[in-house]
């Protein structure tokens, strides 16, 4: 669920008006819902009060210091993968023992920084990682955490460019190798300590089963890691749980919570999660203006001042995005007392099918192929929607092209919350040389 409806056919967010925003900060811009942010890490931090267990929100999806503080506050730990990531959560508030430092290519410097802010944890991805970790905690005269990235080898039935639990994938160490580099880190690496298991095995999944078919086998693993003497404290499932951005029917949280709870009951584990798209995708808008309209022989094109450089993933994963009209067409939408629905409207009264493409030099540039929409003109806005999650924070300024502002709306109020990038910003760190 979000909060982002029409009220006398104008969007808004929360109780603010998107047409209002869009024209006192400009476009593109993010939006944002405090309240589905809230909301969203409610429902996933209650479907697991039963049992022990920490929720580690995922930085990557969506990073604004705002938008994890909104968690923080509420209780949440972070899920990082970057030195940068370690530096905005601890910005934003965050307990230093409830992060979880992901990812397979840790720097030195990355590590240092982490051993001396005192993590809870390192989810390891290799055995030289591990070495890694244990020399630079030596040398700081520092304890490792650790839990080691298991690779289940399980198919998350997602998009092959997300999906990270099969051997062909670049993330973890597959099983067998794994519990070896556990042994070999007790009797040897003795500036780490063995923590948890880690296993993550893809993002945007919308059915139960592959998580259920990696926990399967991830209690065998913890099984024979506690017959060698190694005492297993924290079980990390990871993140990857789904939403819905056109038809898919993901489960809810509570439904997702009761498997977990019933799979790895006895278990005596504290369970760890790193959820991000499921609490921030729906949560934020992309909000973009109508530039022109083209009509060719073979495709009609809505441009607009958005681009794939602000959102890049209908370029990268071919990903569905629904449209919205911001402000009411001509003829007005109530019709026998009923709200017509956006996507079924055409200022003029009709439909078309398009594209709708940014001014990037890039094919790759389109938020929406063969789409049938409204008949959006120059001057419309248009809400891109379900873009809180890997929105803004895989952007880039491909084209020089300065990013958009981010907007946070809380009740009836909104705040600019990362300001529009100048063309200073643009340049900021360069020189020419003498």
């Amino acid at each position: 669920m979000h909060f982002f409806t029409y009220k006398k056919n104008k969007l808004y967010a929360e109780a603010v008006a998107v047409e209002r925003i869009a024209k006192e900060v400009g476009t593109p811009c993010y939006i944002y819902s405090h309240k589905t942010l809230a909301r969203h890490y409610a429902a996933f931090d209650e479907a697991f009060e039963s049992v022990p267990h920490l929720v580690c929100y995922s930085v990557k999806v969506n990073s604004n210091i705002a938008a994890l503080n909104i968690f923080i506050k509420a209780g949440s730990g972070v899920d990082i993968v970057s030195g940068g990531e370690l530096f905005r959560a601890l910005k934003a508030g965050a307990n230093p023992k409830k992060i979880v430092y992901s990812g397979v290519g840790k720097r030195e410097d990355e590590i240092e920084y982490a051993l001396k802010t005192g993590i809870l944890m390192f989810n390891v991805e290799s055995p030289e990682e591990l070495r890694a970790i244990n020399r630079i905690a030596g040398r700081l005269k520092r304890k490792a955490g650790f839990a080691i990235r298991v690779n289940p080898d399980v198919d998350a039935k997602t998009h092959p460019y997300i999906s990270t639990g099969l051997k062909e994938n670049k993330f973890g160490i597959e099983t067998n190798q794994a519990i070896k580099e556990y042994v070999y880190a007790k009797n040897k690496l003795k500036n780490l300590i063995p923590l948890g298991v880690d296993c993550h095995i893809g993002s945007q999944i919308t059915e139960l089963s592959p998580f259920i078919d990696a926990l399967k086998k991830t209690k065998n693993i913890i099984a024979s890691l506690r017959s060698k003497g190694i005492e297993i404290k924290y079980l990390d499932i990871g993140g990857g749980l789904g939403i819905t951005y056109k038809d898919e029917v993901a489960p809810h949280p509570s439904k997702y919570g009761k498997a977990v709870i019933d799979e790895t009951k006895g278990l005596g584990v504290t369970l760890i999660f790193e959820p991000g798209r499921v609490m921030a995708g729906n949560a934020g808008i992309l909000v973009a203006k109508v530039l022109y309209t083209k009509q060719g022989t073979e495709k009609n094109f809505i441009i607009v001042d958005a681009a794939m450089n602000d959102l890049a993933r209908p370029s990268l994963y071919g990903s569905y995005h629904a449209i919205k009209a911001v402000t009411p067409p001509a003829p007005p939408l109530i019709k026998g007392g009923r709200e017509w629905d956006f996507n079924k409207r055409v200022a003029g009264g009709g439909e078309i099918v398009a594209d709708v493409v940014g001014p990037i030099c890039e094919s790759g540039d389109f938020f929406a192929k063969d789409r049938e929409l409204p008949e959006f003109k120059s001057g419309d806005l248009m809400a891109i929607m379900s873009a809180g999650a890997y929105g803004f924070s895989m952007s880039s300024n491909y084209n020089s092209r300065p990013r958009a502002a981010e907007v946070m709306v809380k009740g009836n109020k909104f705040s600019v919350i990362r300001q529009r990038e100048t063309y200073n910003d643009l340049i900021k760190g360069e020189k020419i040389l003498k």
